[in-house]
């Protein structure tokens, strides 16, 4: 079997000013980026979530939404939120504004400075390993 990765593109004004938000702030790194004088590519990865930044298409600025999940090995609720609680701590110790929101569960949101956005999702408080079904 062939396993897939995903990494969405976030579309931005200036990828090099994207870059210092996220490596700076957001604490990723960048292996790559494609430049010919100035970025216009580059990658982001922080923990296993990869996302690629371009400035290619400026219709598209500032319209995506991501939604990152965090994985904890101890499998426990309460491991996921202590994570998500660190995360928001490291972020706005490095003065990133942290937003509380909500999609049907509780999340962080976090905005970059092209106006995408962050849903870090806390674990529900009705989630189980059902499939929920509208039965009407």
């Amino acid at each position: 079997m062939t396993d897939w990765f995903a990494r969405p593109v976030l579309h931005v004004t200036d990828v090099e000013a994207s870059l210092r938000f996220y490596v700076d702030r957001l604490g990723f790194t960048s292996p790559w980026r494609y430049e010919d004088g100035r970025a216009y590519v580059a990658q982001v990865e922080r923990q296993g979530c990869a996302l690629i930044l371009a400035d290619t298409w400026p219709e598209k600025i500032g319209k995506a939404l991501m939604f990152i999940s965090i994985n904890v090995e101890q499998g426990t609720r309460e491991a996921a939120i202590a994570a998500l609680d660190a995360l928001r701590a490291e972020l706005e110790a490095k003065g990133v504004s942290v937003k509380e929101g909500s999609w049907g569960y509780r999340l962080l949101v976090v905005d970059d400075p092209d106006g995408n956005q962050l849903f870090f999702n806390y674990p529900s408080e009705t989630a189980s390993n059902e499939i929920v079904r509208d039965e009407a």
